[in-house]
């Protein structure tokens, strides 16, 4: 599927096309049917309308977004403690942060910025890279569809350096999305001669990110090995309270992301 839309010069409607297949659209949609069918046949209606709104509770719920997220995604454990041992001495490893979005204009700081979601990821990878000794790359561009100007990857940059003190030591900002990301990174990472990737998004991405990295790395024989480090993972041992069946607007995104995740992973994205 995803590569259908690259075959017919269509990838900037990705991001509106996902839209309209997320929650709350295909739900008001039924809602909508079962009004119109209100008069007509009233318990098919009734039906329709009330699975619509139950859809819409749950899909708002935290609950929901996590079960989903394990259910779909099967998001790996993060990083342990020995691993990042063993990666002290691991030569030739870089940890590379994905981006997942930016701000073009930060009206506080009258400069660009990333988004949360990219913010979250650059000062796991930072810091991932302080505790290790491995230099740390960031892959982002600017995605399908969104207004030109600097790159996730300049931002990170600049960021990383003015407010973190910890320089990139690479950086690429031509991708559009984790497809490129992939694509891009893997084969600026061989001509640096490096044999291993540690690679750094979040928990719910990482399925989708591992096996585009894994299938670009195929075709590079110079670098064999991609190590998730996934972040934003629930605490061991957390489980589901009353309160996270209650609608929130986090609720509804974390259903969001899980959702648009396995839609990519199944289209081939």
């Amino acid at each position: 599927m995803n590569q259908i839309f690259f075959t017919l010069g269509i990838e900037s409607w990705k991001p509106g096309l996902t839209a309209l297949l997320l929650p709350p659209v295909p739900l008001l949609l039924l809602v909508l049917v079962g009004a119109r069918l209100m008069f007509r046949r009233r318990l098919l209606a009734w039906l329709l309308v009330l699975l619509g709104v139950a859809g819409i509770w749950l899909a708002c719920t935290p609950a929901v977004g996590v079960l989903l997220t394990r259910a779909l995604l099967s998001p790996p454990p993060p990083i342990s403690l020995d691993a990042m041992r063993d990666l002290r001495r691991a030569p030739d490893t870089v940890i590379v942060v994905l981006g997942g979005g930016r701000q073009l204009l930060a009206p506080e700081y009258v400069l660009s910025n990333l988004s949360p979601r990219s913010m979250e990821r650059l000062r796991y990878g930072l810091w991932l890279g302080r505790e290790t000794g491995l230099p740390v790359a960031f892959s982002g561009g600017v995605g399908h569809g969104a207004p030109e100007g600097a790159s996730e990857a300049e931002i990170a940059a600049r960021i990383a350096e003015r407010e973190f003190g910890r320089p990139l030591r690479w950086t690429e900002g031509e991708s559009r999305d984790t497809r490129e990301n992939a694509m891009r990174t893997v084969a600026l990472l061989e001509r640096e001669g490096v044999k291993r990737i540690v690679l750094v998004t979040h928990d719910f991405h990482m399925r989708r990110a591992l096996r585009n990295f894994e299938r670009a790395a195929a075709q590079h024989s110079g670098l064999p090995q991609v190590l998730p480090a996934p972040m934003g993972l629930p605490a061991p041992g957390s489980g589901l309270q009353l309160g996270d069946w209650l609608p929130s607007a986090a609720g509804l995104t974390d259903t969001n992301m899980a959702l648009r995740e396995w839609l990519g992973f199944v289209a081939g994205a």
